[in-house]
């Protein structure tokens, strides 16, 4: 099967283990098992004598009990047997589209956004249009714009909310809109929602699977959690029809997850209250930085994000994002993602969940490098 080559993971995974200054990465700053049992308020040592006596099987075939019923009280709506855990929030988008996806179906996505969201559904064979979030909008999907790609062998819309690059997040009711639209053509509404209730402000993050009987939520315990490392995600519907699809194709290419990241993942979300908590006081306060430095410096600008970890940063130098990104690398260390990774130019992916005092001094050494253009 060819893909087109999925460029924010090849530039990461070219640059990210040497950087000085990490600020392109998208989790909220990651925890060790110390942290996450101190912020739990748990044994660890009781958790792992008792996880060490394990044999380690396949474990539980669809996931345990407190792993689904953790994950099913992020919602309004989910019960445990709604859940389908796959390996990573990757795993559950690439599980989606190869689950409902075939060849001829006609599929809208956005950009900017994951590529993963159109890329696959390209690879698959299906016709995929592309709805174009514009800066002047506030990055939200037009509604018009929407309307006029349905066909009708749309069998699936696809968006990201928050929105990964750009920090955007759909409102309640532009969001129910964009439902009507979907159930209008009985088209499935695929929402990549990783980084949901990361908000700057306490409002409660829809989700288009509370809202919508063909709408599929994906997460993960990598962004919003901290837990990248466990490689854990879902998704949730309520429809029959896909829930079918994804535990038989789950046979051909997941069978199950590892004991560990369900049995880690777990605890994390028995004590969801206190890792959220911790990460929003994190994305609230380094918007807050990012946000001042934006402000101090006359060649960058964005629209601020309202959830999330990433703000998509523009500047005014004559210099193609990835030139702009590889020589900040070279000179400074400073660690960014260039936004032609995203189809956008002149700008860059800045990553704001990471520990304070890595964002602050990595906007330093872009500033300093700024200043030598």
């Amino acid at each position: 099967m060819d893909i087109t080559p999925f460029r924010v993971e090849e530039w990461m995974n070219a640059y990210e283990e040497g950087a000085r200054y990490n600020i392109a990465e998208t989790c909220v700053d990651s925890v060790s098992l110390d942290e996450l049992f101190e912020l739990a308020g748990e044994d660890k040592n009781a958790f792992l004598s008792s996880f060490s006596s394990l044999r380690l099987t396949y474990g539980d075939i669809t996931g345990s009990t407190g792993l689904k019923t953790g994950i099913s009280e992020l919602y309004k709506t989910a019960s445990p047997d709604l859940i389908v855990p796959t390996h990573g929030a990757a795993g559950a988008n690439h599980h989606v589209f190869c689950s409902l996806i075939s060849p001829g179906d006609h599929v809208i996505s956005i950009m900017p956004t994951y590529q993963q969201l159109y890329s696959i559904p390209e690879s698959i064979g299906a016709e995929v249009s592309i709805m174009h979030l514009r800066k002047e909008n506030g990055y939200l999907p037009d509604i018009n714009e929407l309307r006029s790609l349905m066909r009708k062998n749309t069998r699936m819309i696809c968006i990201n909310n928050p929105n990964n690059p750009t920090g955007a997040l759909i409102p309640a009711a532009l969001l129910k809109e964009i439902i009507s639209i979907a159930e209008e053509n009985d088209a499935y509404l695929l929402s990549d929602e990783v980084y949901r209730h990361l908000t700057q402000e306490d409002i409660w993050c829809e989700s288009v699977a509370d809202l919508y009987q063909k709408g599929i939520s994906v997460g993960s315990m990598s962004k919003v959690f901290s837990l990248a490392g466990l490689r854990m995600g879902w998704i949730f519907t309520h429809d029959d029809n896909a829930l079918k699809a994804f535990l038989s194709h789950r046979d051909y290419n997941l069978i199950s997850c590892g004991m560990f990241d369900d049995a880690v993942s777990s605890i994390a979300l028995q004590h969801k209250d206190a890792i959220l908590a911790r990460n929003r006081g994190i994305v609230r306060k380094n918007l807050k930085i990012l946000s001042d430095w934006i402000e101090s410096e006359p060649h960058f600008s964005f629209v601020k994000p309202q959830a999330g970890t990433t703000a998509l940063v523009y500047y005014d130098y004559d210099i193609p994002s990835y030139d702009f990104c590889t020589s900040l690398y070279q000179k400074t260390g400073a660690f960014v993602t260039p936004g032609d990774a995203f189809g956008e130019e002149k700008c860059m992916r800045i990553g704001y969940g990471s520990d304070t005092d890595t964002l602050i001094e990595g906007l330093k050494a872009i500033s300093e490098f700024a200043a030598s253009l």
